[in-house]
């Protein structure tokens, strides 16, 4: 049996819900695919920290400028939802604490001093369980559990096949597939953009603690307020897709975050997922010069802080609306 939707989202990581639920919200119907089961959103610790983001990469005054921008589409995305957004702000620990406080106040952010490093309140996040489940029953939006097995381009439309035998049909298909590999069928220039994706594994443990007010952060960990306690990572691993705990990183981990909270704690379950990224550390998203096909993939460890952004961005690609400024920092042709 087949449908056909005005659009379909493959994948329901951060960026293709905020997508479907952006397009939703204009009015679409649309249909999500994908396989279930966790994702790299769903272990992240949902933050959304241009400060911080931009301290530990060194970005440029611009590259600081279009993060803060694409957090502040945040405030909206929650009210539309009713998400809690946390706005507590962020400490960040570590050597040359008045150095770091100088470069991020020339980036145009908020920086105080603190007893052992700094503290910004420009640095927010989400809770991530919560805020997949309520993207993905958005208004307009329907999801179904299935893997894509190939898509092939048909004259004006999209026939996307499942493994199971089912098919969907559509004018339009957001590719929102994270670091996997580039489904068949794909045109070659559109399968190298996917191909070119670099998977970077993470890895973060829930540890039982008193949680402290605000995420914790230094140049190798971070601790994050969640449910029964904190959440402690993450790796930044390059290409590596497995998805097997590594007991001993996770011991270093624990040990380090609980050293920056000046407490003990008790370990957890450890979470693994696997991110996508390009070579400057933005995100896929918008046409892909293959008609009705556009991309949402690739944010690196900003998934969380880039959704709306990319979201808004594939939409208006969508309906062919006037791109917003950041649209070409974005466009997954910029390394053809």
């Amino acid at each position: 049996m087949a449908s056909s939707p005005d659009v379909i989202v493959i994948g329901a990581g951060v960026l293709g819900l905020c997508t479907a639920a952006e397009l939703g919200a204009r009015g679409h119907a649309v249909t999500v695919i994908d396989p279930g089961g966790a994702n790299a959103s769903s272990i992240a610790a949902g933050m959304i920290a241009p400060a911080l983001e931009s301290l530990l990469d060194d970005l440029s005054p611009d590259r600081a400028a279009l993060l803060k921008r694409a957090r502040d589409l945040w405030p909206s995305v929650a009210g539309s939802y009713g998400l809690k957004l946390h706005r507590d702000g962020a400490d960040w620990r570590g050597a040359n604490a008045q150095a770091a406080s100088a470069r991020l106040q020339a980036l145009g952010f908020d920086a105080r001093p603190s007893e052992n490093g700094l503290t910004t309140s420009d640095d927010w996040r989400i809770d991530v369980g919560p805020a997949l489940t309520t993207l993905a029953r958005a208004p307009g939006v329907t999801m179904v559990r299935g893997r894509v097995a190939r898509l092939l381009g048909e004259g004006r439309r999209w026939r996307v096949e499942g493994g199971d035998g089912r098919v969907w049909f559509s004018s339009t298909v957001v590719l929102a597939t994270g670091a996997d590999p580039s489904i068949p069928g794909l045109a070659d220039g559109v399968a190298a953009i996917v191909s070119g994706v670099q998977p970077i594994r993470g890895q973060l443990t829930a540890v039982v603690t008193a949680a402290p007010p605000r995420v914790v952060r230094a140049a190798d960990v971070y601790v994050a307020p969640g449910e029964g306690g904190v959440v402690i990572g993450a790796t930044m691993e390059p290409g590596r897709r497995d998805l097997e705990p590594d007991a001993a990183e996770s011991l270093r981990q624990v040990k380090a975050g609980l050293a920056l909270l000046g407490g003990d704690g008790e370990a957890g379950a450890v979470r693994v997922g696997v991110r996508g990224a390009t070579r400057d550390g933005l995100p896929l998203a918008g046409p892909t010069g293959e008609p009705g096909l556009h991309l949402a993939l690739a944010p690196r460890r900003n998934g969380w802080l880039m959704g709306p952004l990319v979201a808004q961005v594939v939409a208006d690609g969508i309906e062919g609306r006037a791109p917003v400024s950041d649209a070409a920092a974005l466009d997954p042709l910029r390394f053809a």
